[in-house]
């Protein structure tokens, strides 16, 4: 099982290839699976915000959990599983349900609908690392989230509910990373995967949930070895990465375009897979006849994420 210690790297989100009739194409799942496994990754997790994990049936999210598990341990690839749910029960029956395929974690959000306070944060927390009999849990805490813990408050629960080994953040400013970084030697913190070179230089980041990887899963694994022999490269890519983001997916952002919608959209413009843009209803995606102009900016800003077959 990972500890706190070994939670580290790149790794890249399961994204839901969505047919016309809203149905999920297990086909183009499994093909993007054998993709994913072969890219040289950290690992592989599934229903974080990019999977739509609020937007499945329970049979889905177990038949997506089961093929995940069956490509990774054949590959032997590390994988993760996104119990989350806003609701908290249903986000414990889905810990109980998949414990069996023996993740390398369990990823979870804190209950979202009716927010928890702090005592009732280490209650739901307990139970859950009660329920994964031993795999250890990551704390999913995006910007998105309804409460937005701050370093303070990850110590505060990995403390008091020692199965918690990490945190996926939204990272911060230069006093977020000062305040941070005590607690980054007892927990493994994941920052935004475009922010990446940024968070190793302050000596906090343990690796990235990464949204670079939907662009280019070996690129992006290629990025982050890169950062152990030469950071200040890897930060002038990170700069060429935040223009790309500037000029072709904070405009989306910025038209009110969700989260799972941008990352289909990047892994599009990356154009290494079929996941295709679509959504599930009643969210709305970036049409198709994007991709190419932004192809074109990316293959000028970032030629190295493109040299991969």
């Amino acid at each position: 099982m990972l500890t706190a210690k070994d939670l580290k790297g790149n790794w890249g989100t399961l994204l839901l290839p969505i047919n016309a009739d809203d149905s999920i194409d297990f086909d183009r799942l499994g093909e993007e699976l054998d993709y994913l496994a072969g890219a040289g990754l950290d690992g592989i997790y599934s229903n974080g915000t990019a999977g739509e994990l609020h937007n499945q049936s329970e049979e889905e999210f177990f038949r997506v959990q089961t093929l995940m598990a069956g490509k990774c341990h054949t590959a032997r690839m590390l994988f993760q599983i996104g119990a989350s749910h806003p609701v908290p029960f249903i986000s414990l029956e889905r810990v109980k349900r998949t414990v069996a395929l023996r993740p390398a974690a369990f990823q979870v959000i804190l209950p979202d609908w009716v927010t928890a306070g702090q005592d009732e944060q280490i209650l739901f927390l307990r139970k859950m690392a009660e329920a994964a009999e031993g795999v250890p849990l990551v704390l999913y805490n995006p910007p998105h989230a309804k409460c937005v813990l701050q370093p303070l408050d990850m110590a505060r629960l990995s403390k008091a509910v020692p199965q918690v080994i990490g945190v996926k953040t939204g990272g911060g400013d230069s006093g977020w990373y000062d305040e941070m970084r005590p607690y980054a030697r007892e927990l493994s913190v994941f920052v935004p995967g475009h922010l990446l070179a940024m968070g190793v230089q302050q000596k906090v980041a343990s690796g990235a949930y990464s949204n670079v990887a939907c662009l280019s899963p070996a690129g992006a694994q290629d990025w982050w070895r890169m950062m152990d022999t030469d950071l200040e490269e890897a930060l002038r890519i990170q700069r060429r990465i935040g223009e790309f983001f500037d000029r072709c997916i904070l405009p989306f952002k910025q038209a009110g375009y969700s989260n799972p919608a941008l990352d289909k959209f990047l892994a599009a413009v990356g154009g290494w897979g079929t996941v295709g843009t679509r959504l599930r209803w009643p969210y709305k995606w970036i049409d198709e006849k994007e991709v190419a102009p932004a192809r074109a900016i990316a293959q000028s800003l970032l030629p190295e994420f493109f040299n991969y077959a």
